[in-house]
């Protein structure tokens, strides 16, 4: 467990932590933000360490909600252009509540807030090991879903033990325009999706294609008042297909993220989502391996437990620290907190 737990209001690598009118208070000095990135097969990760504004002191959904409505400079400064790109995951340290747990994570893309992400967990993983914070053996990261069980091996691979997982609807019949009815399943992995087998072949060559038929599905669902609990929206769209090779995974996925960027990893709580299905029908036991191939090639391995009516997903993979950066925000650069993407309908 990390030794600053018990030390001082905020995890101790988390040296500086500022409001926005700070930042833009002081009109000719220039402040920075300390990053760590990496990636999860393929998929980026950045990770704030140092200079992330106070976030107060609740659990992760109310400080979640604080960076949303008081402080969404920062999501736009790391994981927009010109600094980051859409396809990007960010995520903030905070110093958890839970005495038993090793940081609390906040997650985010260039399209708002996340309640858990599978690759951006494995990469916080790996950066907490990266800055010496965390030793082999098993941890707890909080996020704004919940107690997260992490565990580290000797070769670097993390196990993530998801929260909680099931599927809310079964064989739901979308109507959505060009392409006529698509069956799916509506899943919860800790972000809401809308699953759907295809025996097409997905490539890599074929990302424009794919992109639109998932953006048009996810469209139709919402015109069509198909949500998860609550009227929440789905705002992931998982394509699964054949694999490219039956010997190293059961299966190939495209995974559109709400920013309408597709996911270079096999995605983590669309692992979950999908090992859910299989699991209401029966097609996955339970501790059964499930090898899910990323459209980039790269895999996770998923097993589930049975917990009350649902399961409890266990997704394996590895991420890669491929930077140790400053970022600085100039108060005369126009674009210091980012450019605003322009999102998909």
């Amino acid at each position: 467990m990390l030794e600053c737990i018990a030390a001082g209001p905020h995890l101790s690598f988390t040296i500086r932590r500022e409001s926005i009118a700070g930042l833009m208070s002081r009109s000719s000095e220039p402040s920075s933000i300390r990053v760590i990135d990496s990636h999860t097969g393929g998929e980026p990760t950045r990770v704030v360490v140092e200079g992330a504004p106070d976030l107060g002191t609740g659990d992760m959904a109310s400080r979640l909600a604080t960076l949303r409505a008081q402080a969404d400079w920062l999501r736009t400064s790391l994981v927009t252009e010109p600094r980051g790109s859409e396809c990007m995951v960010g995520a903030v340290l905070e110093r958890p509540m839970s005495t038993t747990a090793a940081a609390g994570a906040i997650f985010f893309n260039n399209a708002g807030y996340l309640g858990m992400c599978g690759h951006g967990m494995i990469g916080v993983v790996a950066t907490l090991a990266y800055l010496g914070k965390i030793d082999l053996g098993e941890h707890h990261i909080e996020t704004p879903v919940g107690l997260v069980k992490v565990w580290l091996d000797a070769s670097g691979a993390v196990s993530v033990g998801n929260v909680r997982s099931y599927r809310r609807l079964t064989d739901v019949a979308v109507q959505v325009p060009e392409m006529g009815e698509v069956v799916g399943d509506v899943a919860w992995g800790g972000n809401w999706f809308f699953i759907t087998d295809t025996e097409r072949q997905l490539h890599l060559s074929d990302v424009a294609g794919l992109t639109q038929i998932t953006l048009r599905i996810r469209e139709a669902l919402a015109l069509q008042g198909i949500t998860g609990d609550n009227g929440a929206p789905i705002d992931h769209v998982e394509l699964v297909g054949p694999p490219s090779s039956a010997n190293t995974a059961d299966a190939r996925n495209f995974v559109l993220c709400p920013g309408g960027e597709f996911d270079r990893s096999p995605c983590g709580t669309g692992t979950s989502a999908k090992l859910a299905c299989l699991a209401a029908d029966g097609k996955l036991a339970e501790g059964e391996i499930w090898r899910q191939e990323s459209i980039v090639g790269t895999i996770f391995e998923g097993r589930y437990r049975r917990a009350d009516g649902a399961i409890i997903p266990t997704i394996s993979g590895r991420a890669y620290v491929n930077g140790d950066v400053r970022l600085v925000i100039d108060p005369a650069d126009p674009f210091r907190f980012g450019i605003e993407p322009r999102l998909p309908a």
